[in-house]
């Protein structure tokens, strides 16, 4: 240090040549130690950080990236509270599929495409997506996966990857989906619950919904539930099941499908709090049905109550 440059500098003018020479290579010693010292702590504050990049590198260098494109499938959860929903907007990055190829891109160099089984709207939540991407990498899935879980907002989580068949397509492929409506009967959310139910402020009448649920389930056309735009080829589809359970103030309503149209689950759950709320009476489900009028039906519930929660493939 400088401290000890002057200190030694300052020593008696007696001492002989030997001595200085000692004390120089001494101080010397001491700003080498120092610089190693500093060194190795960079090293350590790099090292995580620098880790997951350094995975590609070595990859290749192993020998291990291949040319072929694999076909990787991802497990998600996300919190949808701030995004612009799942898919790709051209006038915004702030949507969950964004975010996921942004990072497989800086992860591969190589331009990607991400497919979502569902493409949730904006504040919406997920605990089971499922999206696959071709990749171009020798990285294995589990090194993917801790790739991805490095660099994505904590918001969104990659719970499980898998490598697949080529042709295999997260949302083509589907065969069943689960999604969950949840209502807090409370007059004021919890703190750690608000963004994910739609506080309603007033008690259900869960029997009644559930009569009416009834009549929901089996295959129909669901035109009333959705909105007018749905860009399919048609609006059949089949509710395996929809199950209704309370627990202190939550209602949690869970929906089983082969397939779901554009809001039709929001507005499923916004039709039963109606019936539960004793502004519909359950036996006018059919009716609604039968109507093919989305007018007929009733709200749309809100998006922060809403998770896509199981996909299923055969």
């Amino acid at each position: 240090s400088r401290e000890n440059m002057d200190s030694c500098a300052g020593m008696d003018d007696n001492i002989d040549s030997s001595d200085r020479r000692d004390v120089t290579v001494i101080y010397r010693r001491q700003v080498r130690a120092d610089q190693r010292r500093v060194a190795g702590r960079l090293r350590d504050d790099c090292r995580k950080s620098f880790y997951y990049g350094m995975l590609v590198l070595i990859a290749q260098k192993a020998g291990r990236t291949e040319k072929m494109s694999r076909n990787i499938k991802m497990i998600l959860q996300y919190d949808g509270s701030r995004y612009n929903g799942w898919q790709k907007q051209g006038n915004t990055p702030n949507t969950i599929q964004e975010k996921i190829e942004q990072v497989l891109e800086r992860m591969t160099g190589k331009t990607v495409e991400v497919h979502g089984s569902g493409r949730t709207d904006a504040g919406v939540h997920a605990t089971g997506q499922v999206a696959n991407a071709h990749l171009e990498t020798g990285l294995t899935t589990e090194e993917i996966k801790e790739y991805l879980n490095q660099y994505l907002p904590e918001d969104i989580l990659v719970q499980k990857t898998e490598e697949m068949q080529g042709r295999f397509h997260s949302r083509l492929n589907a065969r069943e989906k689960i999604y969950t409506y949840r209502v807090d009967m409370a007059a004021k959310s919890s703190v750690f619950e608000r963004k994910y139910v739609f506080t309603l402020g007033e008690s259900l009448a869960v029997d009644w919904m559930r009569e009416a649920a009834k009549i929901l389930c089996g295959t129909h056309d669901f035109k009333s539930f959705c909105v007018g735009r749905t860009g399919k080829k048609t609006t059949v589809r089949t509710l395996y099941e929809i199950e209704i359970n309370s627990s202190g103030t939550i209602v949690e309503m869970r929906f089983r499908g082969n397939g779901f149209l554009y809001n039709m689950v929001r507005i499923l759950a916004g039709t039963l709090i109606e019936v539960g709320q004793g502004k519909r009476e359950a036996h006018t489900m059919s009716q609604i049905l039968e109507a093919k009028d989305r007018k007929k039906a009733g709200f749309t519930a809100p998006a922060k109550g809403l998770f896509l929660t199981e996909v299923f493939y055969s």
